[in-house]
């Protein structure tokens, strides 16, 4: 089916090709953009090696792209409206196959993390315009099914992203982590060029302006850069340097407050606005917002902590850590198209809620875990909490768009997709801190029963010497290897509580949202 028999001529579609054409091909650009995200903190050992780097300085690799990635996602709906959004599309698509060239050739750390810094400036347009694209190539009553294959490209991209990376690394090298996206890029640019088309209201709205450009709000776009790369500076290095013990982390805090409540009452007031936080005045916007970022910050933090606990306390190498997450990647691509259609049937806060109870089950289940767990109850968990994951994703993005003007779907996406994107650098950066500081408390909670005066310690200490032949001081070290592990056990399951309880919380939330189904709630240019 395509656009011309519903509104004669498929929005950001050339004339007579399907929506169903664009779909995967906008779809494949956002994957390879989350993707990069994830895919390098594998190689990061690896970057150090190569380069002649510390671990702590290779960080900077992923940092650099994080913070200049976020500057350029809420302000990509403007120089959308400003550039066109096809050109701005592919100058997006083309800067971002170049600077992964530029990554994967690089010859110094301090050329990769500049060539980062491009590549996240230029990627930084490509999930909301994919979103955007999508939005208006459908029709409001066919939204759940387009956004179920964007929504495949970036929730099922933090999943392999880390199998992928670890892969390439052990059997390439690091450089092809950023190699790979220069045949894709390179395919995309010829397809979008052929396929996609400025919307209407986008051509009319230039026509309107007699060819001048819009004003440019440099005083918003300063704030906008200070607070977003303050925070998440803040965020990517707050665990390494200790917190608000560190003068750098304490600096970067206040300039983020600083810069974004400035920023926010600055675009509040401005004519002409680069971000249009009057959106928030629609309630179903806002709380889809909040929904998107809580999504971002469990989806990315749990795609973070899983690996590392069975690396870590089960032996598991990086592969067979990847093997973890993928079928719930797995089942994430299966239930997608599924969910895309009952949208169209069932309330999206209906399927809201059931998405964070049944997540908030599967992480829940997770705090059973042990030292002795095997692969299928750690994998049959996952599965369980990343499956519900595709009843989020949907409903929350059809709920988000539901009554906003058509002309503002380039702004809606950008501003959903940095919630996304910074619940989810919140869910890394405070997930990895809860998880040392509850080690830390756990392990001195233990180390209290280790003293000569515990009948239990003794007879520990008994057992290790008669099973291993040796003598006080190695069972000593034996007995406080296990309290070690035992401590970050407990430290892990703390944080699937922790997860657990905030998506549970959610649940009685969506109640907030307006009753409706999408195609029969407010109509898409309702104001």
């Amino acid at each position: 089916m395509t656009v011309d028999s519903v509104r004669a001529g498929t929005p950001g579609a050339r004339k007579n090709v399907s929506p169903w054409v664009i779909a995967p091909v906008v779809a494949i650009a956002a994957f390879m953009e989350v993707l990069d995200i994830s895919i390098a903190n594998v190689a990061l050992l690896h970057i150090a090696g190569g380069l002649s780097a510390t671990q702590d300085e290779a960080t900077w690799v992923l940092t650099s792209y994080t913070v200049t990635n976020a500057v350029v996602l809420p302000i990509s709906g403007w120089l959308s409206n400003v550039v066109g959004r096809k050109r701005f599309f592919m100058l997006c698509i083309a800067g971002f196959t170049l600077t992964s060239l530029a990554c994967g050739l690089a010859p110094t750390l301090g050329t990769l993390i500049l060539f980062r810094c491009l590549q996240g400036i230029t990627g930084g347009g490509l999930q909301p315009v994919s979103q955007a694209i999508l939005s208006d190539a459908f029709p409001p009553a066919k939204r759940g099914m387009a956004f179920a294959m964007y929504g495949i490209a970036v929730v099922f991209a933090p999943a392999i992203g880390p199998t992928l990376g670890g892969w390439i690394t052990d059997h390439f090298s690091w450089r092809w982590v950023f190699l790979i996206n220069l045949p894709v890029g390179l395919i995309l640019i010829p397809l979008v060029q052929a396929l996609i088309r400025d919307p209407d209201y986008m051509k009319e709205a230039r026509h309107k302006r007699g060819g001048k450009r819009p004003r440019v709000d440099l005083i918003g776009f300063s704030l906008l850069v200070v607070g977003l790369g303050a925070l998440q500076i803040m965020l990517d290095r707050g665990q390494q340097d200790d917190w608000w013990h560190s003068g750098f982390i304490l600096a970067m805090t206040c300039l983020a407050a600083v810069g974004l409540i400035a920023f926010l009452i600055w675009e509040w007031y401005d004519k002409d606005p680069i971000v249009d936080v009057h959106l928030f005045r629609n309630r179903n916007f806002a709380v889809a917002n909040l929904f998107m970022m809580i999504l971002g910050f469990v989806l990315l933090a749990s795609t973070a902590v899983l690996p590392l606990y069975v690396q870590e306390l089960m032996g598991y190498t990086a592969t067979q850590a990847g093997l973890v997450l993928t079928p719930g990647g797995i089942a994430i691509i299966c239930l997608m198209p599924l969910v895309g259609r009952l949208v169209g049937k069932v309330q999206t806060r209906y399927l809201i809620g059931f998405g964070f109870l049944v997540s908030g089950i599967g992480l829940y289940t997770m705090t059973g875990f042990s030292l002795e767990a095997d692969y299928n109850t750690i994998m049959l968990a996952r599965v369980l909490q990343a499956s519900a994951l595709g009843f989020l994703f949907i409903p929350i993005s059809t709920a988000a768009y539901d009554g906003l003007p058509m002309e503002k779907s380039n702004d809606a996406s950008a501003i959903i997709n940095l919630a996304r994107n910074l619940g989810g650098s919140i869910g890394i950066s405070l997930a990895t801190t809860l998880l040392a500081r509850r080690s830390q408390f756990h392990q001195s909670r233990l180390a209290e029963e280790i003293t000569p005066y515990n009948p239990a310690y003794q007879d520990q200490m008994h057992q290790i010497g008669q099973a291993t032949g040796a003598g006080d001081l190695a069972s000593h070290g034996i007995l406080y290897q296990d309290l070690l592990n035992q401590a970050s056990m407990l430290g892990y399951l703390d944080v699937f509580k922790f997860m657990a309880i905030l998506f549970l919380c959610m649940v009685p939330l969506v109640f907030i949202i307006r009753r409706g189904v999408a195609g029969q709630g407010a109509p898409a240019g309702a104001h």
